[in-house]
């Protein structure tokens, strides 16, 4: 690959759709499948996706067990909850045939989510009020198949993701378990991702099959465009009732569990490079990066082996960071530079003669481009902090586009003029009515993207009519077009 091949070609602010792809494919996150709308995850990609597992199974791991169920599910699984066959019918592939001539009985749906077969499961292993709560969860491929605009990472027929799912008691346990691991996901995002979200929840009429309540986490992206990056709902006892996952209390009782699921998807990737990718690629904050630092020798003149040598100490000392050294002799030094900042790693080194003969060291962030000149004694502290530095600026940045890209609106031409001229996100007041919903949708695009839990985001900028159809309103909601 040429040095005009591996550079990005277009700008992010000017076309965005065709930036995010040349990012994906010459970063080396994904490719496109022989099948349409599904994508290779590549090695890079993967990374990245085992760096999200890690962390998210770390901070499950104490209450929530991790297994696998099956991709094949019997139409007679999904057809027990009626809600889910409604919701997901356009969606489901099927399995109808094995081998050359061989019908098979019942068709066998490519799983679309898992919570029929996993709430069978329930069923055979709950029996006494003891076994709750009941928690598990698995990391699995997704198969979806009306999506249409694919895109790697953001929208793709089949996907990787986790999904949890638990049984309780009463429906404030499932409450409980449901704000609970909304919040891991804001945390994942925020701590981990440098990604700000808000949390709230969906409207009635875009819950998911089978919920009575779908929470959900949002991040704006820079385009002004709002990204769902995880859910958890609450199920009741819908499952409960057409799975009979029942539990006997204390008093020999039988009664119905609350049932939830939740999960977040590679789309988390697609979050991450439109969050923080610029022109030159990708931008990783330290904490996810499968990359912190990587070291650079430049190898010229006689001084070859001991800069590589100085390199390998380099390394050592920085044994507690994720550190590579590009030891490629065949590339030079700038081909390297852009390679590494086209994948995003939050620090360069670049080790010379001079930096050999001096102890020094000269450091490159990838955010902003800061270049320093360091002693080598004392290295890991320093890198240390840029990186800490590195990881604050990313979200910071975020909050404050964020907060630049929230406005309000009072009225229905207010909400399309600041969707149609801004973008971002418009908070207004609303009766609750979809077909209030739909006016804006059908104008510019824009859909609610969640109703926020925090009660004093209501204020007097909103007034307490709704902004379409000025009937009496309870609630506030953002609208934003969305990936």
């Amino acid at each position: 690959m040429s040095k005009q091949e591996l550079g990005i070609t277009v700008k992010k602010d000017e076309n965005v759709s065709e930036w995010y792809t040349q990012v994906v494919k010459k970063a080396g996150l994904a490719d496109y499948a022989p099948v349409k709308g599904c994508m290779i995850i590549e090695p890079y990609g993967m990374k990245i996706w085992e760096r999200i597992k890690k962390k998210f199974n770390k901070m499950i791991e104490d209450e929530v067990d991790n297994a696998y169920f099956p991709l094949l599910i019997p139409e007679s699984y999904l057809e027990k909850e009626k809600d889910i066959v409604e919701g997901f019918d356009p969606e489901v592939a099927w399995v109808e045939n094995a081998g050359k001539d061989g019908k098979l009985e019942e068709r066998l749906a490519i799983r679309p989510t898992s919570e029929s077969i996993i709430a069978d499961y329930m069923s055979k292993n709950i029996r006494s009020y003891r076994d709750l709560p009941f928690r598990i969860n698995q990391w699995a491929n997704i198969m979806r198949w009306e999506a249409t605009d694919t895109r790697p990472f953001l929208r793709t027929r089949e996907f990787l993701w986790q999904e949890g799912h638990t049984a309780h008691k009463s429906e404030e346990n499932a409450t409980e378990e449901v704000l609970k691991r909304l919040g891991q996901y804001a945390e994942l995002f925020e701590d981990i991702m440098a990604i700000p979200v808000l949390k709230g929840k969906k409207p009635e009429h875009d819950k998911f099959p089978g919920a009575t309540v779908t929470t959900t986490v949002e991040c704006l992206m820079p385009d002004g465009k709002s990204i769902q990056a995880g859910t958890s709902h609450n199920l009741g006892t819908n499952f409960a009732e057409a799975f009979e996952i029942e539990y006997e209390d204390e008093n020999q009782k039988k009664n119905k569990c609350h049932t939830t699921s939740w999960g977040i998807s590679t789309r988390s990737i697609g979050a991450l490079i439109l969050a923080h990718g610029d022109d030159k690629g990708l931008v990783m904050p330290p904490n996810i990066a499968p990359i912190e630092v990587v070291v650079v020798p430049i190898l010229v003149g006689d001084n070859k082996e001991k800069v590589l040598e100085f390199s390998e100490k380099v390394k050592e000392e920085l044994s507690s960071f994720r550190v590579k050294v590009d030891k490629n002799r065949d590339k030079s030094p700038g081909y390297k530079f852009n390679k590494w900042e086209l994948k995003g790693v939050p620090l360069r080194i670049e080790v010379g003669p001079n930096e050999v003969e001096d102890k020094e060291l000269t450091t490159v962030r990838r955010d902003n481009g800061e270049k320093q000149v360091l002693e080598f004694d004392g290295i890991s502290d320093k890198v240390e902090e840029i990186l800490e530095d590195v990881q604050y600026e990313l979200y910071k940045k975020l909050e404050k586009s964020r907060e630049e890209n929230t406005r309000t609106a009072e009225t229905l031409d207010e909400i399309l003029d600041n969707i149609d001229t801004y973008g971002g996100y418009v908070k207004t007041a609303w009766c609750g009515e979809e077909e209030c919903e739909a006016k804006v949708k059908d104008e510019v695009h824009a859909e609610i993207v969640l109703l926020p839990f925090d009660k004093d985001v209501r204020s007097s900028d909103v007034g307490s009519e709704c902004a379409i159809c000025g009937e009496k309103s309870e609630e506030v909601v953002y609208f934003a077009k969305t990936y």
